[in-house]
Parts: structure tokens; C-alpha cells; sequence
């Protein structure tokens, strides 16, 4: 049974594939990926030559029924997004379940996410971790989910562009100033950026910027982490 392979791939650092994706990606007959050119760069970094297919967010569907074709032609698979974990705020889950309803096995080639990057530099503390991705862009629903995401005693990673960032850090800061959050910019690229204190204090920084730039990953300390702390500096 021929079988497709999920490949997670660097965020940034291209010296954070893995060498069981490199192993992966050299061995297979076909790579799918998110945008063919993003993965072609990658490709042509590491001498490898494949032929590929696109599978978007837009096209992921009819995609599948493609890569179903070549596994059933006995073909392997493997499926890149342009960074990071596919199907983690990146395109991979619609091909990932409709391959293994057609009867082929799915196998994980795990590797960097800037939610699980961001998270072991956070400093997290307590169990319980949420990961929302991207908030709407409309800011009344961003505002409306950030409120109960905030009112729960767990800690929260989203995903930000550059475009809607200092937005973000506003509705954050509105709904409690004394929020502890960290923000990571350009995570493993030459101008990461890892920010860390109060949500005011952080868009005082944000907001005074010419020009702000890079994908973001931003973490929302646990109500009931911020009453611990609270409780603390009091004693």
C-alpha cells in the first residue's frame, strides 16, 4: 500500500529540517505541497528533484482526489506546507482525511511550528494550553473571542500578520492591560524577535513602530496564571 507522508519543514531556519524529512522528501515519487514554488526553493537547497503538485487551501479537495490517484497507481506522497506543520493553521487536514478514508495510511514526519516553538520560550506554566491560529479579522468577533479565551484559566497562542498585529495587541491590552503576554516576530529567521511583559506595555512598544514586519506568534498567559502571580508579589 502506498502510503502519503505529512512533512513538516523549517519556519525559517532552513538548518531546522529534520533528517528524517530530508530522508522523506529524496525517497518519495511525488511532492505535493501548498505553493509549488515556496517548496521548490526548499527543494533545490537540499539537490533534491521531484516532480510536484499544488494543493492549496483552495483546491485541497479536488487535490486529494489527485494524490489518490498516485497512491493508487502505487506512488508515495509527500505533503509540504510552505512552513511549519501542515494542517496547523496551514492547509493538510482535508488531504490528510480523505487519503486515509480512501484506505492508504498517513504517516507523520514531524517538525518546527511556531505555536510549539513560541510556547518553549514562553515560560507557560500550568496544564492546560489553547491554540486558536489565526482570530477573525472582523473586530468585533476578534474582540468577542479574545474576551473568552482571556476569561479561561488556560494560556492561548495565536497567529498574527504584521497587517493586523498592533490591532491585536490593542483589543488585548482594552480587555486587561496587566495580561502578561510574549510575542514572537520572525521566529528562527536572522530578526527574531522575542518580546515578553505586560499586553499594555507591549503595544506601547508595537504602536510606536514606523513599520512593523513578520509573521507573528503571540502567547496569552492563563487567567488563573496572572491571579497566581498577582497573589505572589503580594506575599
Amino acid at each position: 500500500m502506498s502510503e502519503l507522508y505529512i512533512v513538516g519543514t523549517p519556519i525559517g531556519n532552513l538548518g531546522d529540517i529534520t533528517y528524517r524529512a530530508l530522508e522523506t522528501l529524496r525517497a518519495v515519487d511525488v511532492v505535493a505541497s501548498e505553493d509549488t514554488r515556496h517548496t521548490m526553493e526548499l527543494l533545490t537547497h537540499f539537490e533534491i528533484r521531484k516532480p510536484m503538485i499544488s494543493c492549496r487551501a483552495q483546491n485541497e479537495k479536488f487535490a486529494a482526489e489527485k494524490i489518490i490517484e498516485l497512491l493508487n497507481e502505487g506512488k508515495s506522497v509527500a505533503y509540504t506546507s510552505d512552513a511549519g506543520e501542515p494542517g496547523i493553521s496551514d492547509p493538510g487536514a482535508v488531504l490528510t482525511l480523505e487519503v486515509r478514508r480512501a484506505g492508504h495510511k498517513v504517516v507523520p514526519i514531524p517538525g518546527p511550528s511556531a505555536f510549539a516553538t513560541l510556547v518553549s520560550v514562553a515560560g507557560a506554566g500550568g496544564k492546560t494550553l489553547v491554540f486558536e491560529g489565526f482570530l477573525s479579522p472582523k473586530p468585533g468577533r476578534r474582540r468577542s473571542r479574545l474576551r473568552e479565551l482571556m476569561e479561561m484559566d488556560a494560556a492561548v497562542v495565536v497567529y498574527e500578520s504584521p497587517f493586523r498585529v498592533v490591532k491585536l495587541l490593542s483589543d488585548i491590552a482594552e480587555i486587561d492591560p496587566d495580561r502578561r503576554i510574549v510575542v514572537g516576530r520572525e521566529l528562527t529567521k536572522m530578526h527574531e524577535e522575542i518580546n515578553d511583559g505586560k499586553a499594555s506595555e507591549i503595544l506601547a512598544d508595537y504602536s510606536s513602530r514606523s513599520k512593523v514586519l513578520g509573521e507573528f506568534a503571540i502567547f496569552i498567559s492563563s487567567n488563573k496564571n496572572v491571579k497566581l502571580l498577582n497573589e505572589d508579589s503580594d506575599n
